[in-house]
């Protein structure tokens, strides 16, 4: 057993006030099979060796230096180590881990804020540096957790419920990043409450861990506000394509829809929009279904809410705001004039926010729409009302103020 797991070494740990540790150099991820689960390995200061499961939902390889740390080691300390890539396992309070990991925000945020190029795209591109820059650092920080998700820490909360949301039962120790670990929490929390939402009479949305959560309110307001086409008929078939927590899906079966397909690639979307759909007593108006794009058939009512910005994503979750050239978009534009039923329109939700960064020219979108004998009917707009819209401070915020978020009514030329 790991001396960490012992109940006895954490409390002597917590009594000894010493510098922190010195470097282990063999820390290392292991080199099973391909397949196997991630393992970090590391030695303490008497050389003893120990090993735990390295949890990432980035998929970020396990760090090759580990240095083992507590409440004596200083921010400035702590930045310069991180900045060099070694990571420090925490031994000290929580609570301190926590203000440690804010001193690093406050670091590298400053940075960040001096670093961005004023105009676009390069402004956009630095900033995704920056961001992935700033992950990186701050997932330097590690914490342990026993094999039933304790924190082994001082003051540790309790996180089994928000890891077993994440992750599923435990299987043994953990070692994650003390950043991750409290997204998970905070994952936990949003899905304990919900968001509240008007367009759903003021009914919560409860995002799962790893699901993008609706707080964009103003783009589900279109969906309950568009005129329903006339082909839309009580019983005809309505689709929702990448339906996410299910939020647009309830939306069409709140408006009287009987027969709405709500379909997701993702299995945590998928779980995630049957819980939501079940809370609301939608399931018999809607039916959720795991798949990539169109099922087979038509449909009276086809509607979209692809990522907005064309670039790569760096995290599952990044899945939702990021499409690579534009897959998604493109897909659902190519296939919707197959998949309309006669007189049934495509309802395509997206931001002009790629537009303001200089990613993707309008003159573009509407040459794919053509291209695939599609022609506008109609469009409804958005302001945003997200407070990044109104902050001057962010890198972004020139375009961010601009942002105009559209649902496009869209029928066969």
């Amino acid at each position: 057993m790991p001396r960490w797991l012992d109940p006895s070494w954490r409390v002597a740990v917590f009594a000894m006030d010493v510098a922190p540790r010195a470097l282990t150099d063999n820390a290392r991820m292991t080199q099973p099979s391909p397949n196997a689960t991630p393992q970090l390995t590391w030695a303490d200061e008497l050389g003893t060796e120990h090993q735990a499961r390295w949890r990432s939902e980035a998929g970020v390889a396990p760090p090759k230096r580990v240095q083992l740390v507590d409440d004596t080691l200083s921010a400035d300390s702590a930045y310069r180590l991180a900045c060099e890539g070694t990571a420090l396992l925490w031994q000290g309070d929580f609570h301190n881990a926590r203000l440690l990991l804010q001193a690093l925000t406050r670091r590298l945020d400053k940075r960040r804020k001096a670093a961005v190029a004023p105009v676009f795209p390069d402004a956009f591109h630095q900033h995704r540096m920056a961001l992935a820059q700033r992950a990186r650092v701050l997932g330097q920080v590690l914490v342990p957790l026993d094999a039933g998700y304790q924190v082994l820490l001082r003051r540790g909360p309790a996180v089994r419920a928000a890891c077993e949301e994440a992750w599923g039962k435990a299987d043994g120790p953990v070692v994650v990043s003390l950043r991750e670990l409290l997204g998970l929490v905070g994952a936990h929390e949003w899905r304990r409450k919900g968001v509240p939402l008007a367009a759903l009479g003021g009914a919560h949305i409860h995002p799962h861990y790893g699901v993008f959560s609706p707080v964009r309110g103003e783009y589900v307001q279109l969906v309950a506000d568009a005129p329903l086409p006339a082909a839309c008929t009580t019983d005809a078939p309505a689709w929702d394509i990448g339906t996410g927590t299910g939020v647009l899906a309830a939306v069409l079966a709140q408006r009287g829809l009987r027969q709405v397909l709500a379909i997701d690639q993702d299995p945590r979307a998928v779980a995630c929009a049957t819980d939501n759909l079940k809370r609301l007593g939608l399931l018999r108006q809607v039916k959720v279904l795991a798949g990539d794009l169109f099922p087979q058939g038509q449909a009276a009512l086809i509607l979209c809410n692809p990522p907005w910005v064309p670039a790569k994503p760096s995290a599952p979750i990044e899945h939702a705001v990021y499409d690579p050239d534009s897959r998604m978009l493109r897909g659902f534009l190519t296939g919707l004039k197959a998949h309309l039923a006669p007189g049934g329109e495509g309802w395509l939700i997206l931001s002009d926010l790629a537009e303001h960064l200089k990613l993707r020219p309008r003159e573009q979108l509407l040459g794919w729409m053509a291209d695939a004998g599609l022609q506008v009917l109609g469009r409804l707009d958005a302001q945003p009302t997200h407070r990044k819209a109104q902050d001057a401070d962010d890198p972004l915020h020139a375009a961010r103020a601009a942002e105009v978020t559209s649902l496009w009514r869209l029928g066969a030329a």
